[in-house]
């Protein structure tokens, strides 16, 4: 298998609630966009949005996926997440452990 370093992103986003995180994770592994979604217990996010400073209870989500996939990933994000403007973060996976890199390799569908 090719060596991993670099190819790898952890992608994050948070919802409203546990449902609809548990209805993107669901479609992103099922469409091989991603091997694995955490979803998170919660969070309070704080953020100005549209003048006014709002905190809001959030569902923080990790998503482990190849960077060949990001572009497919992020457009399943949009489509499912019920937010105007959704945090959608890539984050460069720089090291890893191998098997686990290699795992989410196969996990993914590398084809498309």
């Amino acid at each position: 298998m090719t060596k991993p370093s670099g190819s790898f992103l952890l992608v994050l986003t948070n919802l409203p609630d546990q449902d609809i995180a548990k209805r993107l994770a669901e479609s992103l592994v099922e469409k091989r966009l991603a091997a694995c979604v955490n979803i998170l217990d919660g969070c309070t996010s704080v953020y100005r949005w549209q003048g006014d400073i709002q905190n809001d209870r959030e569902i923080p989500m990790l998503i482990k996926t190849h960077v060949d996939r990001f572009a497919q990933a992020r457009e399943e994000i949009l489509h499912l997440h019920p937010y105007e403007v959704p945090e959608i973060v890539a984050v460069p996976i720089a090291q890893g452990f191998e098997p686990y890199l290699q795992w989410i390799a196969a996990s993914v569908d590398l084809s498309s």
